[in-house]
């Protein structure tokens, strides 16, 4: 699979996948906000969008605000070749650094972000809110 740009058609969906991966998952409204304001989103499509990303890229650093794949296609490499293309995306956009914030008990997602470069820089306090209030762990990939 080839990633593709997100389109406003394709936002249910992949609010139907992040309300089935995240704690306190993101809405419809705010996906589409990140398409106005020119994100770089990108979905894989198979028979339907199976994983999304959001990157943000300013002033030579790159934020990962979101990136998850469908529980059913979890554990088939998918979310790993969408972080090594946001990590290109990234070097195309000539940033220095790239950022990402994740949870301390998903370690599912640190043991990935760790195994393409990315360290702990810091953990920031009451990060995430209700329903499922947690801090966050601060990773960065220098490029």
């Amino acid at each position: 699979m080839t990633p593709e740009c997100m389109t406003l058609a394709d936002v249910p969906r992949v609010a139907f996948i992040e309300s089935r991966v995240s704690l306190s998952p993101w809405s419809q409204a705010i996906f589409r906000d990140c398409l106005k304001a020119k994100y770089h989103c990108w979905v894989y499509r198979a028979d339907q969008v199976s994983a999304y990303l959001v990157l943000s890229c300013a002033a030579e650093e790159a934020h990962l605000l979101n990136i998850a794949v469908d529980p059913k296609e979890q554990g088939k490499g998918l979310g790993g070749n969408f972080l090594d293309f946001a990590i290109a995306q990234g070097r195309e956009e000539r940033v220095r650094r790239i950022f990402l914030e994740v949870r301390p008990s998903n370690r599912r997602a640190q043991a990935l972000y760790r195994s393409r470069g990315f360290a702990l820089l810091h953990e920031r306090k009451d990060y995430y809110g209700p329903p499922h209030p947690e801090n966050a762990l601060v990773f960065f990939l220098d490029l």
